[in-house]
């Protein structure tokens, strides 16, 4: 019998709680609830777990659509408090959701490859990672990014399996779909995104009956809420949920009524890929005690005489070293990969900084013994000073990539044991066109061939990039330069690939890792500008991969044409007919400064494709204004347009913009879906319409014909 580590017995009733250092989001009176119990510590309250709101203004009308977030059936008590709306997923449907056109994700789910690992030290086909990232509040989580740039743009997808879109409250509902943004720019990584189904804690609003309204069957013996979450996932179009059932007072039944519902759920998501993740908290006993492993109090949720339960399961932060490696065996004897057990790290009050026993989860020296699973990486940003773009992207490349910032030289470790030094990375690139605007999908601006179209900053995951997954190898036999993601100017979107110093002797930066076909029409295109002296720039092809893990790439280097300060962007390319019928596993840039200057350079684009760029995408059509609320000079409007159909194929997202009198264009934003809510449009002097139109945008970054629609204006 398994006891927890406090030697308290899992199927008596548990002392009452005392808040955990881990913050989660809470009921809008501003109660924390928390995730399993790791330790005694003071917990924060809600406004305080995902840094400023990311909401615009409050939109005249309630026109600004939001994530949705559900109780399963019943509601609580009284009234919600403000701005937060009490909904039943069992009388959900599509047709009744008024923000359905602005949350659902339409970039399916990319298939992944595993390079050569960049070091010697991670480990592909073992040790997976999730991460449970909460990115706003649960009330009030913008639908399509906002006009901030101080969020938390994931761009480390290459070390992630499985996202969580982590939050819920008893105050606000314990059910979150992510949002469309989210889900677009993992699944253009590969990486599977869960809502989480959150029962919390009775301490801090939890009541049984939400659990017992999960659970219910219908007159028919169905499980009516399973087959909803199902509905939610596939309309959504999201990879499945995270259940997390923390709310004590159950019995033995309720937790066989649970395993139920979970086979039920996973019977009818399997059929469209959709996946569950169990958390280690109610066991078979029914009551909340979290073991911090896998054992015979909660294998039943995770796979039972009949087969397969959940398809991963996450184990509470109190686990051993002990308690893996039996977690592990374990798993082993039910014929279950070891690695699909999420061994808990707490990073949301710490970052780096966290006191993890690394050898019980990725040893160095020997077989991993489980995956890992991060709680609140979004840390990176949360416990910044400078929350500026820069500065959080550097943050983050320590997070994932150790103190070096260079994956293939990872610095000597500390307490922190960086990802990329343990885990393989991955990469999506795999067909051609291919190209990279280095765009992390947030910006203090948006760029449009090397100029400013709006000088508002911004988010929106959706617009991100497949960028570099390793961040960043740099090659010399001279003086390091810096190399960073820079937001002071960009080619487009809002950022680009900046190096930064001393050149002391040539210096190859490392891009994406490839599957891409090479053929005689090839082309290598790279997009670039200096603001220091001539710089001689090659692009770097690899037909094959290093021997082993760690050792060099051999690349094949192609001239361009050379960078000349005060040129502004030009655009260099180099054929590959020489490399037809082969395969480039990889792409880097070499620059080199005469005479071992000083540089600043900037990598705008790169892209990779077959013969002349002359096509342009199909347009969309029927663009209109479908609801819009006029204020002060100002409009607040929802737009949306049918998709572009045509054979180029399905557009990488589109793109709006605002037609001024005099014929300026000014972005506004965009999505990878056929509707965009756009918030306080300020009227251009007197005219009497605002024009706005719409435009797809391809892999490459072409932009078709627009389709227009016009807001009248009152007199």
């Amino acid at each position: 019998m398994s006891q927890t580590d406090d030697g308290a017995d899992p199927r008596t009733p548990p002392v009452p709680l005392r808040p955990t250092r881990r913050r989660v989001l809470a009921a809008g009176a501003g109660a924390a609830a928390l995730l399993g119990l790791a330790g005694q510590a003071r917990a924060r309250a809600a406004d305080a777990t995902a840094g400023p709101a990311v909401a615009s203004e409050p939109a005249p009308g309630g026109l600004a659509p939001y994530a949705s977030y559900w109780f399963p059936d019943s509601l609580p008590a009284g009234a919600p408090g403000p701005g937060i709306v009490w909904r039943s997923l069992l009388r959900w449907t599509p047709e009744s959701d008024p923000d359905l056109a602005h949350n659902t994700a339409t970039v399916p789910l990319a298939e992944r490859f595993t390079p050569v690992p960049a070091n010697g030290t991670a480990r592909a086909g073992q040790a997976r990672i999730a991460s449970l990232v909460s990115f706003a509040p649960t009330a009030g989580n913008p639908s399509q990014g906002s006009p901030t740039a101080d969020y938390y743009a994931l761009t480390h997808w290459a070390y992630i399996d499985e996202l969580v879109f982590w939050g819920g409250s008893a105050g606000e509902g314990i059910i979150l779909a992510p949002n469309a943004p989210v889900v677009d720019a993992a699944h253009r990584n590969g990486v599977r995104v869960l809502g989480n189904v959150f029962l919390p804690p009775v301490a801090y609003g939890g009541d049984l009956r939400w659990t017992r309204d999960l659970v219910q069957r219908d007159a028919l013996g169905r499980f009516p809420i399973a087959e909803q979450l199902v509905r939610v996932a596939r309309t959504y179009g999201f990879d499945g949920w995270f259940v997390n059932a923390e709310t004590d007072g159950g019995d033995s039944a309720l937790a066989t009524r649970m395993r139920e519902f979970l086979r039920a759920l996973r019977a009818a998501g399997e059929p469209h890929g959709l996946r569950i993740t169990w958390y280690d908290a109610m066991n078979s006993t029914g009551r909340v005690g979290w073991q911090g492993a896998l054992n015979a109090l909660n294998q039943d949720f995770y796979e039972d005489r009949a087969g397969k339960v959940a398809d991963t399961l996450f184990v509470d932060f109190r686990w051993t070293p002990q308690s893996l490696a039996d977690s592990g065996a374990l798993a082993d004897r039910l014929g279950r990969s070891r690695h699909e057990l999420w061994a808990a790290v707490d990073t949301e009050s710490q970052g780096w900084n966290a006191d993890v026993r690394w050898d019980a989860i990725v040893p160095r020296t020997g077989d991993h013994v489980v995956s890992y699973g991060f709680y609140r990486p979004e840390w990176t940003l949360g416990h910044l000073t400078d929350r500026s773009p820069g500065a959080f992207h550097h943050a983050d490349d320590r997070f994932w990539t150790g103190e070096s910032l260079d994956p293939a030289r990872p610095a000597p470790e500390r307490s922190w044991r960086a990802p990329a030094t343990a885990v393989a990375d991955r990469s999506t690139v795999t067909a051609l066109p291919f190209a990279c605007s280095f765009n992390t999908g947030h910006g203090l601006r948006w760029y449009e061939n090397g100029r400013a179209a709006s000088d508002t900053p911004w988010n929106h995951l959706g617009l991100q990039d497949r960028l570099p997954g390793r961040r960043w190898v740099v090659d010399t036999t001279g003086t390091r330069p810096s190399v960073t993601l820079d937001f002071a100017g960009a080619w487009r979107g809002g950022s680009s690939l900046l190096v930064s110093g001393l050149l002391t002797a040539p210096v190859a930066v490392g891009l994406h890792s490839t599957r891409l076909p090479l053929t005689r029409a090839g082309v290598v295109e790279l997009v670039h500008a200096t603001g220091s002296g001539p710089v001689a720039v090659e692009v770097g092809v690899a037909t094959r991969e290093p021997s082993a893990p760690g050792g060099p790439i051999p690349y094949t280097w192609l001239r361009t044409a050379s960078a000349d300060a005060g040129a502004g962007w030009r655009t260099a390319r180099a054929g590959l007919a020489a490399l037809a019928g082969r395969t480039a596993y990889a792409l880097a840039v070499r620059i080199t400064a005469p005479g071992g200057k000083p540089v600043v350079w900037r990598l705008g684009a790169l892209a990779v494709y077959d013969g002349p760029r002359t096509r342009r995408p199909a347009p969309p059509t029927a663009a209109t204004v479908d609801a819009a609320a006029r204020q002060d000079g100002r409009a607040w409007l929802r737009l949306s347009w049918r998709a572009a159909a045509g054979a180029g194929g399905r557009p990488r997202h589109y793109a709006v913009h605002r037609v001024l009198p005099d014929g300026v264009r000014r972005f506004l934003g965009g999505t990878c879906g056929t509707a965009l809510y756009l918030p306080g449009v300020p009227r251009a002097g007197r005219e009497r319409t605002a024009v706005f139109e719409v435009r797809a945008v391809d892999e490459l970054y072409a932009v078709s014909t627009p389709a227009r629609a016009v807001l009248p204006w009152e007199p």
